[in-house]
């Protein structure tokens, strides 16, 4: 199968260049466009491959090839791994993992079944998914909803050795972010809405020791903060940085969750992760002493650290005091851009406040933060010019701000709603055109806070939601091409509901992602025409992976209705403000698809 000579120039660049920091094992898999070795494809988190056998000529010709029923119904989200001829499936709660024979009409190899107390599954925010396994040589990771993080032996799935994350009964769970970097497993955490202190934590990949472990917030030393050589907008983040922004001890059940995806840099040996919101929902009780707005660092931050220590180089506070659940969470891709005339090593990060923002991954300065929807009216927008005093930091609409407006007062019309403009679906770089694909959710919603009293283990929102398509729009979602050099969006198409599904781009020139109704699609990467369309067992939260075995292209994804956008089918709610409001949003859902976990692989005949 050929490959594009450009892409393999510029993979080789961002994503392989390392002397000897990256996984070994990593790298070698990841270098091979046969396998789909990471979950966010490469390093890098481009979710792009070199395969181009399916193109957009023939891409309209793809049949299905096979299938693969997981055994669970509710929401799957994240892909398959494939390294030679095994692929490794993963399912939502109870996490069971299967080793298929890609040489033996794909033949279970074996089956790993962990065995969790199921009273996990009410203490896990927006269903029961998990966002994938990640394999480095002879060890395939996985990380429980329990917080449990097992290492199992890629030739007979049996156990290597066990750690424990967190603890479900303060409220702590895990969905997602594993990143395997040199020696060390590192792994996120779930649980701000149960006010948990969220973190970042790195284990032994020999061994599941604990390395290190970096808090959301907290003192100096919990954050692995440097207060003179950690930076934040071009000075030092100084001592106690986040203490000061909190009042009293509420940074102890703080929030911050890190379940997004996780990229690395293999030359500045530096991974890139988002925190989440603070706790609690209601802002009115996280203010300061004096009633005033403070900033509640390091809550919805982009971070930079070192994979070795976990000491930051950087961080990035994107919605100081947030009011709104604007997470922080969603990926970075890393990429080597022209930005305002000037050669630039940045990460593209479309955070679910609405703003994509173009960050020079080196120093955590933001170069460009534009929205990508049009709809966006909480911010007038992100003060950019270094010299002002508010630089860095959104402008606030002051009809918007759920804290001005205060304590049960329900605040209307916000864009986007809580679940962003775009989720944990992770979006894709394509280096045939240089932008970036961007499955949106083109939702708004109506906030209402309310005091909430602080019981571990149990729910700590305080805020009433419910959602719907913006003023004079019936659709609740979008597939977006977005030029992050200028911060422009070069196409916007409709969408019937959220585009809760990853998205590949390839060498072929196309794009290809599932949707929430129940369907796959590819399109043309230049104009987004499209030039596929096939039917899914179930509603797709999954994302499309592509390999290659003995020749052939094949590309993938799961199917299985369910996440935060589809939590009232996958749980059997039907209040529209429940499921954190998302319910009565997408209700229509229930008249397209139902529950079932299925893998769907297609090829050309």
């Amino acid at each position: 199968m050929r490959r594009s000579a450009l892409a393999c120039g510029l993979l080789a660049t961002v994503a392989l260049s390392s002397p000897g920091l990256a996984n070994e094992d990593v790298k070698k898999a990841s270098a091979d466009p046969n396998n789909w070795a990471l979950q966010q494809g490469n390093y890098a988190g481009w979710r792009y491959s070199e395969l181009d056998q399916v193109n957009t000529s023939n891409v309209k010709d793809l049949k299905v090839a096979w299938q693969f029923s997981t055994g669970v119904l509710r929401g799957h989200e994240g892909s398959p791994i494939v390294i030679g001829n095994r692929m490794y499936v993963h399912s939502a709660f109870p996490n069971n993992v299967f080793a298929l024979d890609l040489d033996n009409d794909n033949k279970i190899l074996w089956k790993y079944s962990p065995k969790q107390d199921p009273s996990v599954i009410p203490v896990m925010c927006c269903d029961t998914v998990n966002r994938g396994v990640q394999v480095a040589g002879d060890t395939l990771i996985l990380g429980q909803a329990d917080t449990t993080l097992v290492a199992l032996d890629t030739a007979t799935g049996k156990e290597k050795w066990k750690a424990v994350n967190g603890d479900p009964k303060k409220g702590e769970t895990h969905t997602g972010f594993l990143l395997i970097v040199n020696d060390k497993v590192i792994m996120g955490t779930s649980g701000a809405e149960f006010g948990v202190r969220c973190h970042v934590t790195a284990y032994n990949l020999k061994d599941g020791k604990r390395a290190w472990r970096a808090y959301s917030m907290g003192p100096d030393a919990d954050i692995l903060v440097d207060p003179e050589k950690t930076m934040s907008l071009g000075k030092p983040v100084g001592k106690d940085s986040s203490l000061k922004t909190w009042t009293g001890d509420q940074w102890k059940i703080g929030g911050g969750s890190t379940w997004g995806y996780a990229s690395y840099d293999t030359e500045a040996n530096l991974f890139y992760y988002g925190t989440g919101n603070p706790s609690t929902w209601n802002p009115a009780q996280r203010a300061g002493p004096d009633g005033k707005q403070i900033d509640q660092k390091w809550s919805m931050t982009l971070f930079a650290r070192n994979p070795d220590t976990g000491v930051a180089a950087w961080a990035y506070q994107m919605t100081p005091f947030d009011e709104w659940d604007y997470d922080g969470v969603n990926e970075s891709i890393l990429a080597d851009l022209k930005v305002k005339g000037a050669d630039r090593k940045v990460l593209v990060h479309f955070d679910r406040n609405g703003f994509g923002y173009t960050v020079d991954r080196l120093t955590g300065e933001p170069l460009v933060a534009e929205p990508y929807n049009t709809a966006l009216n909480w911010s007038t927008g992100v003060e950019l010019d270094k010299s002002k005093p508010n630089y860095g930091r959104p402008t606030v609409v002051a009809s918007k701000s759920t804290f001005l407006n205060g304590p049960d007062v329900n605040t209307k019309n916000v864009c986007p709603a809580a679940l962003g403009f775009k989720d944990q679906q992770p979006a894709a770089y394509s280096p045939l055109t240089g932008h970036f694909y961007i499955p949106t959710n083109n939702v708004c919603m109506d906030y209402e806070p309310f005091k909430v009293s602080y019981t571990p283990g149990q729910p700590y929102v305080g805020a009433t939601l419910s959602m719907f398509p913006p003023e004079g729009q019936t659709n609740t979602g979008k597939f977006t091409i977005w030029d992050a050099s200028e911060g422009k969006i070069v196409k916007a198409i409709d969408e019937p509901f959220s585009v809760w599904s990853g998205v590949l781009t390839t060498a072929g020139g196309i794009a290809c992602h599932g949707t929430l109704e129940g369907y796959v699609k590819c399109r043309d990467q230049k104009d987004g025409a499209e030039l596929f369309k096939h039917r899914l067992p179930s509603g797709s939260i999954g994302n499309v992976f592509t390999y290659a075995h003995k020749g052939k292209q094949y590309i993938g994804l799961y199917s299985g209705v369910g996440g935060w956008a589809g939590i009232g089918l996958a749980a059997g709610l039907d209040k529209p403000t429940d499921g954190l409001g998302a319910v009565g949003n997408y209700a229509g859902l229930k008249s397209y698809t139902d529950l079932g976990g299925t893998l769907t692989v297609y090829s050309l005949p």
